[in-house]
């Protein structure tokens, strides 16, 4: 076995664990801080680690094995309710645990118990990896940077893009000719609910932020090792890029993750670039 293949059986071997303390435990309080624990990563990044290895969020991983576990109860038990099923599946009612029923199985608890069938075992998506990543580490240096938060739905994060243009524009502080831009996701918009959403919108500064209506702080970048990988395209498809470096990079690297968020800088001018011809250096911390 190579020193690569070495690293990632090591990687899915913490994963296998997890699997299996959450099939030993559907019936308490999974959460992502106690699975982080039992992977032995920093909670920071483990639910993205978790969603790019399974391609699902914990939450759905969960949910998914309690459903599985349902089925089978309701095939060998036929006479428990099935409203008792759905309340030790973890579901608030009996119409919830029918619906997300439904979705995984394609038959309502009813009907599966009347006519299972196959039982369904449950293929979990993956997102396409690529072996050709051109990712380098480099030491990237503290950085200042104006910020203005954004918390809620990645569908209005334009709007909070629109307010930091006009700040740089009303103010000079951070000039977009000369000053870098970043964003700074600190969580996963794919496996994160909307209205939890967070994503920092930067750019460079040299001197603190005054007070200002719009809300821009001072935040600082800080300095340390980063793989750093370039995207091409629209940011809106980012997560192509992201994904591989989690899924496949990370685990044969052998390296470990800093607990900062990865953030991004933006090499082209919004909105001059059209966004097929968009490129982005993503950052991930490393310690």
């Amino acid at each position: 076995m190579n020193h690569s293949n070495a690293k990632l059986n090591a990687y899915a071997r913490r994963f296998g664990k997890v699997f299996e303390y959450i099939d030993a435990h559907l019936d308490d309080d999974l959460s992502v801080e106690s699975l982080s624990r039992v992977a032995n990563f920093s909670r920071f990044h483990f639910h993205r680690q978790f969603s790019a290895y399974t391609g699902i969020s914990v939450f759905k991983y969960v949910q998914l094995m309690r459903l599985q576990r349902a089925a089978r109860r309701l095939v060998q038990q036929p006479d428990e309710r099935i409203m008792d099923i759905a309340l030790d599946a973890r579901f608030e009612s009996p119409e919830a645990f029918a619906r997300a029923f439904k979705r995984a199985f394609g038959q309502t608890p009813s009907d599966f118990r009347l006519n299972p069938g196959q039982q369904a075992r449950f293929t979990l998506p993956h997102f396409a990896r690529s072996h050709d990543m051109n990712i380098s580490i480099v030491n990237f240096p503290e950085t200042r940077i104006a910020a203005l938060e954004h918390l809620g739905p990645p569908a209005r994060l334009d709007e909070t893009v629109q307010a930091f243009i006009g700040w740089r524009k009303e103010t000079g502080l951070s000039p977009v000719q000369s000053s870098r831009t970043f964003g700074i996701p600190y969580n996963n918009p794919d496996t994160t609910p909307p209205e939890d959403f967070r994503f920092d919108v930067c750019g460079e500064i040299a001197s603190p932020v005054p007070e200002n209506a719009r809300g821009v702080c001072s935040k600082v970048i800080p300095a340390g090792r980063c793989a750093v990988v370039r995207h091409f395209g629209s940011p809106d498809n980012i997560g192509e890029t992201i994904y591989p470096i989690y899924s496949d990079w990370l685990p044969r690297s052998g390296e470990e993750l800093r607990d900062f968020p990865l953030f991004f800088h933006y090499l082209s001018v919004y909105p001059e670039t059209p966004d097929d011809k968009w490129q982005t250096d993503i950052y991930v911390p490393l310690k």
